[in-house]
């Protein structure tokens, strides 16, 4: 059976379902940025922050809200979702909890210049920057394939994802991950592995996080990208009924946030 798809006004219904597991202040950030994107706030805060020496792909990006909304090819709408699904897995790589979470301290192995080997608890700091280390990348693929698309509400999407990194960049030089002119993120090993742990749970690992908004935002882009797609291969009527299960396999993503 089809499922109907009718016209919204209120775009605020988008964001229904990270209410279910955010709780309300979490919900009404999101909601505050995404005003700030519709009025182009955002877009004059990244140019006024990178000035002329940003990338193509932050340009645009920030410049979103004088994009079209244009149907992309295929192959554009692909990369798109495979970036946007892989920093979302990075992101939720971090976001385990209970034994299977990244920062839970564990029995680690030292040895000595005399080689005695002692063991305490602690946090395992390579496992901690691998994951972290792969979220970054998987965050600046994002980005760049992101601008590479004419949807309006895509390259918004980046745009907010670029602002929440913007304003985290304190935090995020305490643990050693720099937000480079060209837009991109930028990751040194020795700062961050004598970087508190703490502060990078706080900023990966918990709900409500940085890394938790990126999560939800590469979710959108991803579940725009779907929708486009499905658009494209005219799994849509005339009557604007929906004969393919793509968009709501893309709502799905917000399960695990």
């Amino acid at each position: 059976m089809g499922l109907t798809i009718r016209q919204r006004t209120d775009t605020s219904y988008l964001f229904s379902s990270l209410n279910k597991s955010s709780g309300g202040n979490n919900l009404s950030n999101i909601l505050s940025d995404y005003v700030s994107i519709k009025n182009g706030s955002y877009g004059k805060l990244m140019k006024a922050y990178y000035g002329g020496n940003a990338s193509s792909s932050v340009n645009k990006l920030a410049s979103s809200k004088t994009s079209t909304a244009s149907q992309d090819d295929t192959k554009t709408l692909t990369s798109i979702q495979s970036s946007a699904s892989a920093l979302k897995s990075a992101a939720d790589a971090l976001l385990k909890t209970g034994k299977d979470s990244l920062f839970a301290q564990k029995d680690i192995e030292k040895t000595a210049e005399d080689g005695t080997k002692t063991t305490e608890k602690g946090y395992d700091t390579d496992a901690i920057y691998s994951a972290v280390s792969k979220f970054v990348d998987s965050y600046n693929s994002a980005v760049k394939n992101a601008s590479n698309s004419n949807n309006r509400s895509i390259l918004s999407a980046g745009n907010n994802m670029l602002n929440s990194t913007l304003s985290n960049t304190k935090l995020l030089a305490k643990v050693g991950i720099s937000l480079g002119d060209d837009g991109y993120l930028k990751m040194d090993e020795k700062s961050f592995k004598k970087a508190d742990m703490k502060t990078v749970e706080s900023l990966f690992g918990t709900q409500g996080s940085y890394g938790y908004g990126i999560a939800a935002r590469a979710s959108y882009i991803d579940m725009y990208a779907k929708s486009d797609a499905a658009k494209a291969s005219g799994v849509y009527s005339q009557d604007a009924v929906f004969t393919s299960s793509l968009l709501n396999s893309g709502s799905n993503f917000f399960g695990s946030i």
